[in-house]
């Protein structure tokens, strides 16, 4: 029977979270097929309690990173490649700029890669200077972006996709964002099923980050997301995010990608348009904050730092950036 450990009882009291400010007094140890069972932290192994406590290198103590979407695809699910300018998005606060020319909505068609080449070119001058990742399945544009300055590979598919994928980010050293997802764009919608969703998609980023180290990517380098959204119903995706903690047992730093998202509909009981979803964003993202993530990405950068900011200054005192 394998055991799970997730974090609860998270606040100022306890051992460290992640490395960071948050604390937890306990967890619930979580069993396929069984009720999950409350248990003082002597309770966990050694080993899953240094990934639960360890430092997470490079990332914020106090709130999480902001990594700003800037989407160059005329079809992108919220904003239609009005992305904005890289630089506006560094000067409303973003922590690093992520750069999509192929949208993976649910339903979208997959891009050639010369269309997806053609649509990067033209904002990869714009980059120069920033930090920044290039949201990507393919291992030739992410050699592209690497070579123009991107400091983290974010994939849709986990270096799934592309079977030179895995190697080239190896080579490359860069950091790399491996993304839970259940089918394609075009499919991962229709009737996704889980048996236990939360453990189902721990069980399988832990295999793709055994499988990067494969390659030789350190894990020192991998950032991990559930993947809200992709291949999920609404109850999928609120267990995901109810049990967000469970994912620092991964040992790596947690990103969280739920800006304009559908779930936020769902969870707000009622249909509020894609332009209308800041106030559910700002809600999620907070909560990602309270669960300890290292990292959001979202749209609305000004709105999200102030939003964290204000957090972090009220649970830990103090203010200034992280």
């Amino acid at each position: 029977m394998v055991d799970y450990w997730r974090p609860v009882s998270i606040g100022e009291t306890g051992a460290p979270l992640a490395g960071g400010r948050l604390r937890f007094a306990a967890v619930e140890r979580l069993r396929r097929g069984e009720p999950g069972v409350m248990c003082a932290l002597e309770a966990v192994p050694a080993g899953v309690m240094a990934r639960l406590s360890g430092a997470r290198p490079g990332f914020a103590v106090r709130r999480p990173l902001v990594m700003g979407i800037l989407n160059v695809t005329p079809d992108s699910f919220s904003d239609g490649g009005r992305g904005g300018e890289p630089a506006a998005l560094v000067a409303a606060g973003a922590d690093i700029v992520d750069v999509g020319a192929e949208s993976t909505r649910p339903g979208a068609a997959a891009v050639s890669l010369d269309e997806e080449m053609a649509r990067l070119a033209p904002v990869l001058p714009k980059l120069h200077g920033l930090r920044w990742s290039v949201d990507t399945r393919k291992a030739a544009v992410m050699a592209a972006a690497l070579d123009a300055g991107a400091d983290i590979v974010n994939d849709v598919s986990a270096l799934s996709f592309d079977a030179d994928a895995a190697a080239l980010v190896a080579v490359r050293g860069c950091g790399v964002v491996l993304m839970h997802h259940q089918g394609t764009p075009e499919t991962m919608q229709v009737a996704p099923a889980y048996g236990d969703v939360l453990l189902d998609v721990y069980d399988w980023l832990e295999g793709r980050i055994a499988h990067a180290e494969a390659a030789g990517i350190s894990r020192g380098r991998i950032i991990v997301d559930v993947g809200i959204g992709f291949g999920k119903t609404l109850a999928h995706n609120r267990a995901l995010l109810a049990g967000l903690s469970l994912f620092h047992g991964l040992g790596v730093p947690l990103l969280l990608g739920a800006s304009r998202k559908r779930v936020i509909s769902g969870l707000a009981g009622a249909e509020i348009e894609v332009g209308a979803r800041l106030p559910g964003s700002l809600a999620l993202a907070l909560h990602g904050a309270a669960q300890g993530v290292q990292m959001v990405r979202v749209h609305d950068v000004a709105e999200t730092v102030q939003a964290l900011e204000v957090w972090a200054a009220a649970r830990f005192g103090g203010e200034g950036a992280a």
